[in-house]
């Protein structure tokens, strides 16, 4: 990516966050993190990454809640970034935070603990 996309990106990143936090509403999503976003060179065309704790239904859930903000969210990325072109906002669940946290509890259950030695 290049240094603008890379700005764009970050900026979208912040903005979605505290969208998410101050105004949008939905109950479906949510304790959802907005873990990253890739912008295509254009910078027509976004995915934004999230994870959000629980199972596979309440994935589904956040990211139906997310589909129907994006419209609402990309309106406010219009207002206060002021990009010539506002990308179109494609949401995805990022699993690396569960599989770290899956990673790290298989390493701590296979360290012996100091005590069973």
């Amino acid at each position: 990516m290049t240094r603008r996309t890379d700005r764009v990106a970050d900026a979208l990143q912040s903005l979605i966050a505290e969208l998410l936090l101050r105004e949008i509403k939905d109950p479906r999503i949510g304790l959802v993190t907005i873990t990253g976003v890739r912008i295509s060179p254009d910078l027509r065309h976004a995915r934004v990454f999230f994870s959000t704790l629980g199972d596979a239904d309440t994935h589904a859930q956040a990211l139906a809640g997310l589909k129907s903000a994006a419209g609402y969210m990309r309106s406010q990325v219009a207002r206060r970034l002021e990009l010539r072109v506002t990308p179109q906002l494609d949401f995805e669940f990022d699993p690396s935070l569960e599989q770290a946290e899956r990673l790290s509890r298989l390493l701590k259950e296979s360290v012996p603990s100091k005590g069973d030695s």
